[in-house]
Order: structure tokens, then C-alpha cells, then sequence
């Protein structure tokens, strides 16, 4: 088995990861000599940590670097604070743009660029969310609602894993993290039709759950609604801050064909804001028959997505808003869709505590 070193970081969103020998061109050398070295008498130690520190240092540069990509590997202090963008891009005829270099992405905070600290554009494993409405209306779109969920998983990256919340007056956890197809299509199944609808409380247990036990850096939230939220504690505002806070992405699907006008016109706002704000993306059928179509757009949109982080230019904590935006610059004129802020605070990023399984009125 080949040897490695654990690197820790203090980057928020960033895992400690594991660096081989092999990852690291030029300290193998170092390795093995530390290795031959390891058994002498302790006058050597000096020496011992000497070489160990020579080994070490390309890989701590090495552990923010990007594999595999033409751009040049960036260095980290181990302190720093990233912002991380999950970024989709889409050209002018609506498809998504998945080949564009570093160079193309240019990133400002409150109207100021950012130099680019890390850059990916690869297919990486998500913790996800699938947060369905159970009101009453929903009975008869339930079916083709979990086939589509089903079929977004099964088209998703094979290492995701998923849990699921059912809502209607309350929000129930039904299935906790797996990747198990059968827990998730037993979790979808449950059907519990009440009159009411706390979507956004369903929606912020989904964020706390994702990230208080979510193993990947990248939280993903999906939500399937038909109606305006008529029955959650939280406001609009609460939510949108802490979905951006804990860095999640949140996705929607609304079936508001049916719903009265005026409800549906709140519901299409508030969803709307959701989506815009964590850097989702938002859908409004006509019927519940395009949902398995959507499913796939979506899992497609999750899988095609760059990394895009920085170090903020102000380093002030001081609780201010700060706005984010993303331009990109190649053919066809392309659009980057990513969260559009987040707050300087301390808690940026923090863990949340695991909120219950069941959240009564």
C-alpha cells in the first residue's frame, strides 16, 4: 500500500485529505530517506525533522492543488478563509458549458475581483437532499414525483449520498444519509397527505441536516412543491441567509399549475429567491409529467459544475453582507449562475447542530 501524509486544513468547506507519495513529483526521495532514517539513534532527529519538513512542504502546497488541469496548482496559508462558489455555466442557447479554462471566470466581491485561490471543473460526489412536498394537494402527483426522484439519483454521481425530508404542517427526516436505492424509494413512498405546506422550514432543516452530517464539501438541496408555504415559523429572510451561510445549494421544482393565482405568484417569488440566491436553478412545469425530465436536466446541471474559490481581498468578520459575482468571458457569450452573497461572519461555514427528525407545530 503506498505511504501518505494527512494534511489538515483550516479552510472552511475543504475536508483534510490524504496525499500519497506518488501525488507529490519530487518528494519521494525525501520519503524514502525518511524512511531508511527512521530506525537510527536519536542524535539524528534533528536531521529526521529537518528532511521531513522538506517532504512535507509540496505537499501542503500540493493538498489545495488541482489535479489533472492545465492551470498552475494555487498555494495556500493553512489559515485561510475561502470563499467557495459551486458554479454552472450556460451559453446563450441554454446549454450548459462544461470546457472553459481558469482565465475565463472572474469573480467580485461588493464590486471588487478576487484573485482565483482554487479551480476545478470536475464531476465531484455531493451530499443531497430530496425535500418533497406530502400536503394534500400533492396526492396525486406523488408517483411520478418519486420516479423522478429516483431517476435523479440513479443518474447522479455514484459516490453521492442522499437523504430525504417529507413536509406538509410538519417536516419529517425520513431517510438519513445512504446510498442505499431502497431506503430512498421506502422514504420516498411514505405518503402522509395533510392540508398545510412549511416549506421553508423544511427547507432550512434540510441545509442544517446537509451540513451538520454531510461528508462532501459540496451540499446539494432539490425541492418539489405545488403551493404557496402556508404553515412555516421561518421567514423568507432567515432562510436565504442561512442556506448562503452554510454554503447550499438549494433546487426547485415548482408544480404551480393549479394553484390560485395569487398563491402561486408567491410561491413562484420565494422559490425563485431560493434558487437565485444559493446559486440553484429553478423549474415551473405545466404538468407533473415533466418532472422525470427535469430530474435529469438537474442531475446533469450538479454534475457539470466548476469550483470556483478566493480569499476575500477585506478580511473583516464584521457580520456586513458582502455580494458576490461571477462573470465569465468565451464563446457564445457564456453566464455563470452561483450564490450572489454571504455574511462576514464568524460562523461562516460552521457546523450547525443536527436539527431532529421531526420538527412538530
Amino acid at each position: 500500500m503506498a505511504r501518505g501524509l494527512w494534511i489538515q486544513s483550516h479552510v472552511a468547506g475543504f475536508a483534510p485529505r490524504r496525499i500519497l507519495a506518488s501525488e507529490a513529483p519530487g518528494t519521494q526521495q525525501e520519503i524514502h530517506r525518511l524512511q531508511a532514517t527512521s530506525h537510527k539513534p536519536p542524535r539524528y532527529n534533528r536531521y529526521l525533522m529537518h528532511s521531513f519538513c522538506r517532504a512535507a512542504l509540496p505537499l501542503l502546497a500540493l493538498a489545495f492543488g488541482v489535479r489533472g488541469q492545465d492551470e498552475q496548482p494555487a498555494l495556500f496559508r493553512a489559515d485561510a478563509r475561502l470563499v467557495v462558489l459551486n458554479a454552472s455555466v450556460i451559453d446563450r442557447s441554454g446549454k450548459l458549458v462544461t470546457d472553459l479554462p481558469q482565465t475565463a471566470f472572474h469573480p467580485f466581491e461588493d464590486g471588487v475581483e478576487q484573485q482565483i485561490k482554487l479551480f476545478k471543473r470536475e464531476d465531484v460526489p455531493v451530499s443531497m437532499g430530496i425535500i418533497v412536498d406530502n400536503s394534500a394537494s400533492m396526492k396525486n402527483k406523488r408517483q411520478k414525483v418519486e420516479r423522478a426522484a429516483q431517476d435523479l439519483v440513479a443518474n447522479s454521481n455514484p459516490q453521492d449520498e442522499v437523504f430525504v425530508i417529507n413536509f406538509n404542517d410538519d417536516v419529517y427526516r425520513d431517510v438519513d444519509f445512504t446510498s442505499d436505492p431502497k431506503k430512498l424509494a421506502q422514504g420516498l413512498a411514505r405518503i402522509d397527505s395533510m392540508s398545510g405546506t412549511a416549506m421553508r422550514d423544511a427547507i432550512r432543516a434540510g441545509v442544517r441536516y446537509a451540513k451538520a452530517k454531510g461528508k462532501h464539501d459540496k451540499k446539494v438541496l432539490v425541492v418539489v412543491t405545488d403551493g404557496d408555504d402556508n404553515m412555516s415559523e421561518t421567514t423568507l429572510g432567515e432562510l436565504l441567509r442561512e442556506a448562503q451561510q452554510r454554503e447550499v445549494l438549494v433546487y426547485a421544482i415548482g408544480l404551480l399549475s393549479e394553484e390560485e393565482h395569487d398563491a402561486a405568484k408567491r410561491a413562484r417569488e420565494a422559490l425563485g429567491e431560493i434558487a437565485r440566491s444559493t446559486g440553484g436553478a429553478v423549474w415551473y412545469p405545466n404538468d407533473v409529467n415533466s418532472v422525470g425530465r427535469i430530474a435529469l436536466q438537474l442531475a446533469r446541471d450538479i454534475r457539470s459544475q466548476y469550483i470556483v474559490a478566493y480569499t476575500p481581498s477585506n478580511p473583516k468578520m464584521d457580520g456586513s453582507y458582502r455580494q458576490i459575482r461571477l462573470t465569465v468571458t468565451g464563446p457564445n457569450h457564456p453566464v455563470a449562475r452561483t450564490r450572489t452573497g454571504y455574511y462576514a461572519a464568524a460562523d461562516l461555514g460552521a457546523k450547525p447542530p443536527v436539527p431532529k427528525p421531526i420538527i412538530k407545530r
